[in-house]
């Protein structure tokens, strides 16, 4: 048993928690549906406790961590930083498409959250003159207590820059005491994810038991939607940039398969980061290039995340039954492409960032338990073309760069 990893505990967890929902219906067992659905919110709640702390560290070490790189190759940075931003709107935007057009939380009942998320949402309308004016902190601390998710982002950005601004020992003091409370919450993270089986269990016990069988098949719609959205994303995006920086494809896909298997077989970008840097080098790209590219593109050129939070947040809307508009929309994908840089790291990165702007949209979060029962089928996909995309920017930069190689090396890829 102690063999098993925690992707075949989540599972078995989803059997367990399903045979729970149909054998035990909530209308017919209410105790029972009354002890998973507390489960359940422990999980979420454990879930909300690590959101600030874990952003705030990671986005002053991502960015005052990067200052003096920034300084050294600014050309280079500023060029990088623009490509990422527009190739992560494209996949925002494409998700966002691909969710409304599929529409595959329709149907699904999150136990009355309906009604509260909906109230929430009339009570607290929002529109962009409110998200520009509300992502200011009046305090940190208020911002903290409420998971006031972009304010934490402001916050930590403008600390951030200070904090890369100042020299000497309280620079050192303050990034070595970010980098090791980032440090601490991954092991926070880590031992809040060894109760996700519990908590993903007895959540779509809860939601199989309100809803019946037929959620189960919106969840396999909403891998469906993933894997076909992602296709499209390589056929229509990366394919496309890839010709137009004039990268042979074929060469280019001999050199990081290796890395996107591995990448996709553990769900891990940081696993297949050494094997990915080592083999662009053999596909000739400068070292100085690949050093600075690929780790930041780890930070800010998430193509599968961003686009799985677009698709994965207007499903927690549709699932809840809330009719967001589209100038919503945009402003929660506004919020996503903030609050997803610079925590590629954390393990289950995208469920803190989804977490987050659920939370500040009043959107249902009983929707990441539910979510997270395909999460590792769904993790797989989109970490493997983040890993794809950083390996195509890094390509790109040396292109842009003019440090191309024009003949292929007499190595071949291993």
């Amino acid at each position: 048993m102690k063999k098993l990893s925690s992707t075949q505990w989540i599972g078995i967890s989803m059997v367990v928690g399903i045979l729970l929902g149909w054998l035990f219906p909530s209308a017919e067992y209410p105790a029972l549906f009354t002890a998973a659905k507390a489960t359940s919110s422990v999980f979420l709640r454990m879930i909300k406790s690590l959101i600030v702390p874990l952003l705030f560290s990671t986005l002053v070490v991502g960015i005052a961590g990067h200052g003096d790189d920034m300084k050294k190759v600014g050309r280079l940075a500023f060029r990088s930083i623009v490509y990422f931003e527009i190739v992560t709107t494209v996949a925002l935007f494409l998700g966002l498409f691909a969710v409304n057009l599929v529409k595959p939380g329709a149907g699904v009942n999150l136990t009355g959250a309906q009604a509260t998320a909906a109230s929430a949402l009339a009570q607290t309308k929002v529109t962009f003159s409110g998200v520009i004016e509300h992502m200011v902190p009046q305090s940190f601390f208020e911002a903290a207590t409420h998971n006031e998710v972009l304010q934490i982002v402001f916050f930590a950005i403008l600390f951030a820059i200070g904090l890369s601004r100042t020299k000497g020992k309280a620079k050192q003091v303050m990034l070595d005491f970010c980098e090791s409370l980032s440090e601490v919450m991954f092991k926070f993270t880590g031992l809040v994810m060894s109760f996700a089986p519990f908590g993903i269990g007895a959540a779509i016990a809860v939601t199989v038991g309100q809803s019946g069988l037929t959620v189960l098949k919106s969840l396999a719609l909403l891998v469906a939607t993933l894997y076909g959205t992602l296709i499209v994303f390589v056929l229509a995006v990366l394919i496309p940039v890839a010709l137009v920086a004039r990268v042979p494809v074929r060469r280019f896909w001999s050199y990081i398969k290796e890395p996107w298997l591995i990448a996709f077989s553990t769900a891990s970008s940081e696993a297949a980061l050494p094997l990915a840097m080592e083999q662009l080098e053999r596909f000739g790209l400068p070292k100085r290039i690949i050093a600075f590219v690929l780790p930041t593109g780890y930070s800010f050129n998430l193509d599968g995340s961003t686009l799985y939070l677009a698709i994965a947040s207007v499903f927690a809307a549709q699932a809840g039954g809330i009719d967001m508009s589209f100038g919503d929309q945009l402003l929660m994908m506004l919020t996503l492409m903030l609050t997803s840089k610079g925590v590629a790291a954390v393990p289950r990165a995208s469920l803190v960032i989804l977490s987050g702007a659920l939370t500040m949209f009043n959107l249902p979060l009983e929707a990441v338990a539910v979510i997270l029962g395909v999460d590792a089928l769904m993790d797989m996909a989109r970490t493997s073309i983040n890993l794809v995309g950083n390996c195509l920017a890094t390509a790109v930069m040396a292109r842009w760069e003019g440090e191309f190689p024009e003949h292929p090396p007499a190595e071949t890829a291993v």
